[in-house]
């Protein structure tokens, strides 16, 4: 017998782990004790065995160190340097227990746990007894009572109701566990295994999707672990859109109050610049055409019409991005926007619940909602609490116009892309050497020049032909028919002649004019009837379906007196008898005749 030996009598294995004169310090290897010294007379009746026998014994699988993986040899190591002190005085109980405790209070775990580690250690003497061991998950091994529990986690917690665990615990109970009459059997799982079973099986995807929708996991819960807009707008010309109602009411002229605004903005999401603007109290497709125009036209000219000067390379953006990215909103779908397509813009469509994607235009909204905000307190502004019951209604303190707004949003917007610092704008080494300023309008006037900045100039006619509503136009003899209107434009005689369909935009505000789109040119139009000339088209379809209920109204007395007039003919024609032998000889001096029978002096009896 020698010292690390392993003996066995039965079920019995023990690990010699200390020989003296007269006794001997063994561990059970099978219970996992704590090492006792006995007498040699104790261990008569063992005989030498195995670790191939004790590992089978104990269902310990043998492994070597490489085939651990990170955080079991992590756990490992950190169980074997809680033991190491105390393996030294395995043979001493007292300085043992000693050494024990000291070093439980120095790593803040309880005795027990450190006695386990070690008497697993002594056990096996393999430090890689002390990894723990990967549990493998196998859903074809789960008890009837797991199988049960998850069954009732799926039909009841994990939905859109969301029941309490107690409630689904309930219902497991009610379903699987109770007979024909509704008592419940003697054996069931305890709320306390329910439980254990769905922390143990928990997954918060499953758990967020499931209950709150998917939605509410893209907009709220969903990693976001994306590069964002580096992506995709690696250079200047790719212009991010967007829209939002300001947190502030406003009166008209004579001092009504009217609502809240609308803000459309187009934001390049390289540099941060608002790239353009509109103010506009409906939005829609009405608004991104204002927006488009504000985009290419001078800024300078433009602030100089509200007061307000500036410098040409505070704001120098009068050309299109060369990319427009939306959100999916039914404006940015509509086939009118897409048109602007034609001009060599490319459009892209944003999935839903994707605010980090258009992070830039997210934050344009934020400060300048929230620069604002704080000096027009009192006048209009709106506060988070403005929904709740009993607040103060912040439409009596309204006081600004939309002109006086617009001028206050100008001069933030200044401030936006001139003075406000671009918070961690990936510097590169070229934009340090140019010394290029963190302000955005310092950001754009660098990068418009490099290599893949995309720009388009569009002059503003072009552009507002270009988003017009279009409808297909037929030719005629009576004209180009459109909306059911009639046009003309000179040396189209062949077109009328011929007939066929074309495309034509209109402009809803004022149907005097057509455009006749061929080949990527717009020819003019212009309106035949002249009653309709300087209307909408709302009102010329007023107009004309007005024009129809009086013709509805009126076919009824047309019918009747179309009625009444045959058979009046009718009266007349079966008074006049059978038939007659008509002479047709001499007819000219019979006419004579008849013209001197029937002759009248007109002016016979006329006064002078």
């Amino acid at each position: 017998m020698e010292k690390h030996d392993l003996l066995k009598d039965g079920n019995n294995i023990i690990r010699v782990l200390e020989i003296l004169t007269d006794k001997i310090l063994i561990i059970d290897c099978i219970k996992r004790t704590m090492p006792v010294w006995v007498e040699f007379s104790a261990l008569d009746s063992f005989s030498q065995c195995t670790g191939e026998v004790l590992n089978e014994a104990t269902n310990f699988a043998v492994t070597t160190i490489d085939a651990l993986d990170a955080d079991q040899r992590k756990a490992m190591y950190d169980r074997y340097t809680l033991i190491a002190p105390i393996l030294p005085f395995i043979v001493d109980e007292r300085m043992r227990s000693k050494v024990i405790s000291s070093t439980a209070i120095e790593n803040n775990i309880s005795k027990q746990t450190i006695r386990i580690y070690l008497c697993l250690y002594l056990a096996y003497m393999n430090i890689t007894a002390l990894a723990p061991r990967q549990r493998l998950d196998d859903d074809g091994k789960l008890t009837q009572d797991e199988q049960n529990i998850r069954w009732a986690l799926n039909k009841f917690f994990y939905t859109t109701k969301k029941q309490s665990l107690m409630t689904a615990y309930t219902m497991l109970l009610k379903e699987k566990y109770c007979d024909g009459i509704g008592v419940l059997a003697d054996a069931y799982p305890s709320f306390y295994q329910f439980r254990y079973f769905y922390r143990k099986t928990k997954k918060i995807q499953n758990f967020y999707i499931s209950r709150d929708g998917l939605k509410n996991y893209q907009r709220n819960n969903r990693p976001l672990i994306g590069d964002g807009i580096q992506s995709f707008a690696p250079a200047i010309g790719v212009g991010m859109l967007d829209a939002t109602v300001c947190d502030i009411y406003l009166i008209n002229d004579a001092g009504n109050l009217v609502g809240r605004p609308i803000l459309t903005t187009c934001i390049d999401a390289y540099s941060g610049l608002c790239c353009g603007y509109v103010l506009s109290w409906a939005g829609g497709v009405y608004s991104l055409r204002g927006l488009m125009l504000n985009i290419i036209v001078d800024k300078a000219a433009w602030c100089k019409q509200f007061g307000i000067s500036i410098n040409a390379e505070d704001w120098s953006c009068d050309k299109m991005p060369a990319t427009l990215v939306t959100d999916m909103g039914s404006e940015y779908k509509s086939e009118n926007f897409e048109q602007i397509a034609e001009l060599g813009v490319k459009v892209i469509n944003l999935p839903s619940y994707r605010p980090e994607l258009k992070g830039m235009v997210e934050k344009f909204f934020d400060v300048i909602q929230s620069t604002y905000k704080k000096h027009l307190k009192g006048k209009g502004v709106i506060e988070l609490d403005y929904q709740e019951r009993g607040v103060h209604d912040y439409r009596k303190d309204a006081c600004l116009t939309m002109a006086n707004f617009e001028k206050i949003i100008l001069y933030c917007i200044i401030y936006y892309n001139s003075q406000r610092i671009v918070e961690n704008f990936p510097y590169t080494e070229v934009l340090i050497a140019e010394n290029v300023k963190p302000y955005a309008s310092c950001i754009w006037n660098w990068g418009k020049f490099q290599m893949g900045a995309n720009l388009i100039e569009v002059g503003a006619k072009e552009l507002i032909l270009t988003l017009l509503p279009r409808v297909i136009g037929k030719f005629s003899r009576f004209g180009l028919k459109v909306n059911k209107m009639r046009y003309h434009c000179d040396g189209y005689t062949e077109q009328y002649l011929n007939g066929g369909e074309v495309m034509a935009a209109y402009n809803p505000e004022d149907v005097t004019s057509v455009w006749l789109l061929e080949n990527g040119i717009y020819t003019k139009f212009t309106i035949i009837e002249s009653r309709f000339e300087g209307k909408d088209l709302t009102a010329v379809q007023s107009l004309q379906t007005a024009q129809r209920a009086i013709a509805r109204g009126t076919k009824p007395d047309n019918l009747q007196a179309q009625i009444s007039l045959a058979r009046h003919i009718e009266t007349i024609t079966d008074n006049v008898g059978g038939s007659i032998d008509v002479s047709i000889k001499n007819i000219r001096d019979t006419r004579k005749r008849e013209q001197s029978k029937h002759h009248r002096d007109y002016m016979k009896g006329a006064k002078p």
